[in-house]
């Protein structure tokens, strides 16, 4: 890996995307189809046994193999060469069952396939802690008071906790999309030259064959990617989502606002000429993966568009692509889990930050209170007229309010310069999206 392996990618899922391991799933493609094929009675068992025998990486020149892709065009054609001149040289027989009626494709595409799996597996298992971790900061922040922010201007109070809520919602719902994405893209690639199959790949062996590799069978999808592309674009999404969060944090933790921070760590977040940084860097990994995953899964879409039954160039651009996506949101989730995990919030500056507007947050309170004494209209042109000369005159609104004796009680005012009286149904989204997860 690169050097900015650590920050961008993800240890953990390293070794699934090795050369060693794209071998090992393709292999693996071969000595299955060799047992569906016998169980079938396509080809002897004895063959069978002695091409899965023979079905290792430790067997294969990945040098030679890498030399041979250039010429080749794919790592299928090649490979399958070796395999079966390692078969021949243990029994010339069974090295003419070798492959017997698939293509390159289907090789490929299904080692692919088999690695979505295994990805899929520890990413739920990653999204799942993902989402522990904001169930938790959602319930202890519930009732953190704080401003809600739209155009990055102060709009009207909320709580921390809504904003994780939302955050965890959002998480929640790429969690559906990938279990809904599996049904489509869990399926093997066994369909032959052209797609039509043959009397070596007939129905009962690709449903062996799908059994083993518990995988769902499924036509030929050669040059119909619609399946991979959804699941590149599902990355895509929570990339996206995960993005969110990071931008949310790195607002909150600008010095003039410092609500929240990332978690201190000795080295973390410093500057190599300023002290005094503390530079979101988690938050930073995550926007940068974030803003590079969608222009790859534009590439996954473009490549959608493939020629009859076997694409020139476009079904290539998927092989990397494909896997640069998923080694990317690897590390953006990780980098997520860790940004949550460690999070500081200061609800102490959270409440200071309220009051920098000088009431300013609470005038919807106050023109709706007034709208059903004085009319809507009125009331709105009244408190906004009290606005401009509250900032004017660099008074509170309250105290404004107050001057010009609007119909209002010096009590009935304190209440709507509470901000538990200014969250809307904010608890009770939170509620409710805590109860649905």
């Amino acid at each position: 890996m690169s050097l900015y392996s650590e920050i961008f990618y993800s240890s953990e899922i390293n070794e699934l995307f090795s050369d060693k391991n794209v071998v090992a799933e393709m292999l693996q493609f071969e000595a299955v189809l060799a047992v569906s094929q016998a169980k079938e009675g396509v080809i002897p068992v004895s063959a069978a046994e002695i091409i899965g025998q023979c079905c290792h990486t430790d067997f294969i020149d990945f040098e030679r193999l890498k030399a041979d892709i250039k010429l080749s065009g794919n790592a299928a054609i090649p490979l399958v060469k070796q395999l079966t001149a390692i078969v021949k040289n243990k029994d010339v027989e069974a090295a003419k069952y070798v492959h017997l009626g698939a293509t390159s494709q289907d090789v490929v595409d299904t080692a692919t396939v088999l690695q979505i799996k295994d990805f899929i597996d520890w990413l739920e298992e990653k999204m799942m802690l993902l989402e522990q971790n904001l169930i938790v900061i959602t319930e202890k922040h519930r009732n953190t008071f704080m401003i809600g922010r739209t155009l990055l201007q102060q709009a009207k109070p909320i709580t921390f906790g809504l904003k994780t809520a939302l955050w965890l919602e959002s998480i929640v719902r790429s969690k559906a999309r990938i279990e809904e994405a599996k049904k489509r893209v869990l399926v093997i690639q066994l369909a032959g030259a052209v797609g039509s199959q043959n009397q070596q790949i007939n129905q009962k062996v690709k449903l062996i064959f799908a059994d083993i590799l518990a995988l769902k069978t499924a036509n030929s999808w050669h040059t119909n990617r619609d399946n991979l592309t959804e699941f590149a674009s599902v990355l895509g999404v929570l990339n996206g989502s995960l993005g969110k969060i990071a931008k949310d944090i790195t607002l909150l933790m600008q010095t003039e606002v410092g609500e929240v921070f990332e978690g201190a760590a000795a080295g973390k977040g410093g500057s190599s000429t300023m002290p005094h940084k503390r530079n979101p860097v988690t938050s930073t990994a995550i926007l940068a993966n974030a803003n590079r995953v969608p222009h790859l899964v534009a590439t996954m879409l473009s490549g959608m568009v493939q020629e009859h039954e076997r694409s020139v160039g476009l079904w290539h651009s998927e092989w990397e692509v494909l896997t640069e996506i998923m080694q990317l949101t690897a590390g953006t989730l990780e980098r997520g889990i860790e940004l949550i995990e460690g999070l500081e919030v200061d609800e102490n500056r959270m409440l200071a930050n309220l009051e920098i507007t000088k009431g300013l947050i609470y005038a919807e309170n106050v023109s709706l209170a007034l709208a059903s004494k004085i009319g809507k209209s009125a009331a709105h042109e009244l408190v906004e007229n009290a606005c401009k000369s509250a900032v004017s005159e660099q008074k509170h609104l309250k105290e404004k309010l107050i001057e010009l004796s609007v119909n209002l009680s010096e009590s009935e005012l304190n209440e709507l310069f509470k901000p538990e009286n200014s969250i809307g149904l904010s608890l009770e989204i939170i509620d409710g999206i805590l109860r649905k997860d």
